[in-house]
């Protein structure tokens, strides 16, 4: 199965290669908030809740756990998948023999799997979560494109947690259509997700022509994936050796370059009447700073950074 740069495809699609789907529309802004896709849990009326605390201490102790074990059976049953795979061939495997490597019934394995070809995927749902945290808890203070870029480390360190399987599944995939499909469609998410937090800090009502966010946010969020999917793949050719992070570093800054400070320049009829984001005066070899409250640290940082290059 050629790879993305050999089959000559643009666009995204997944992290291993390319595909399509579309982003979801725009949000409408919430003075620079996330807009939250995860619904929270209401509180019990039938308790009150100085009770809560301690008696669902023992209740989240045991989730805790169950889901550990879930977790653990999961990795389980994707190795033994993985080994009777790079065995047998994926096609003459069967999924009795999946879960009887596993030690496990055939019933046991359609609780954790809808299919052998998801067998060997089980982590995406947990990172995804984990990757939307990153998002729910982020700084209003961060740039949202940093905060996109922090996210989707999550994705790479579900990777490199496992070297060897990693390298194991992307060689797989790319000699397994279906199992290609599928990787496409389980991680296609993670663009969504980073596309909707980006597009949650516009206005999708402001329907100016001068007006680029929606378009920059979807390109963002779309540039912080590709750069993402085009370190991992070197990686995963070079045997999962290298330090990934560090490279994945250094795109994300190229992404950050690129268009950190474009996000948002639609917006200027907005900005020519709004304070700017910091000041700077000087007094000799001093220099003095005034920002506003909500403004991002980042921008704030270049005002200084521009003013003591041209002192």
């Amino acid at each position: 199965m050629p790879d993305a740069e050999q089959a000559g495809v643009t666009g995204w699609g997944g992290l291993l290669d390319p595909g399509g789907s579309p982003p979801p529309q725009a949000r409408s802004p919430a003075q620079m908030q996330y807009v939250r896709g995860m619904s929270q849990p209401a509180d019990s009326p039938r308790r009150p809740s100085r009770a809560n605390g301690a008696s669902d201490a023992p209740e989240s102790a045991a989730g805790n756990r169950a889901a550990a074990q879930r977790l653990k059976m999961r990795r389980e049953l994707s190795a033994a998948a993985m080994e009777l795979f790079a065995t047998k061939g994926y096609e003459a495997t069967t999924v009795d023999e999946i879960a009887a490597a596993g030690g496990v019934a055939r019933r046991t394995f359609f609780r954790h799997f809808r299919s052998k070809e998801e067998a060997i995927f089980p982590d995406h749902d947990d990172t995804l979560v984990r990757a939307e945290a990153v998002l729910n808890a982020a700084s209003p203070h961060e740039h949202p494109l940093d905060t996109v870029c922090r996210g989707i480390k999550e994705v790479m360190r579900m990777y490199a947690a496992s070297p060897a399987v990693s390298v194991a599944r992307y060689k797989l995939t790319r000699e397994v259509p279906t199992l290609r499909e599928a990787e496409i469609a389980s991680v296609a998410r993670y663009e969504r997700l980073f596309t909707r937090y980006l597009l949650g800090h516009f206005d999708e009502h402001d329907h100016r022509d001068d007006n680029d966010d929606p378009l920059l946010a979807e390109v963002a969020a779309s540039a912080v994936v590709t750069a993402h999917n085009h370190v991992l793949r070197r990686w995963l050719r070079a045997g999962g050796q290298g330090d990934v992070e560090t490279r994945l570093d250094h795109a994300f800054a190229i992404v950050r370059d690129t268009f950190g400070t474009g996000i948002g320049a639609g917006r200027t009829a907005d900005r020519a009447s709004a304070a700017p984001a910091a000041s700077v005066s000087r007094s000799g070899d001093v220099l003095v700073t005034v920002a506003r409250t909500d403004a991002p640290l980042d921008e704030v940082m270049r005002t200084i950074e521009e003013a003591l290059k041209n002192r």
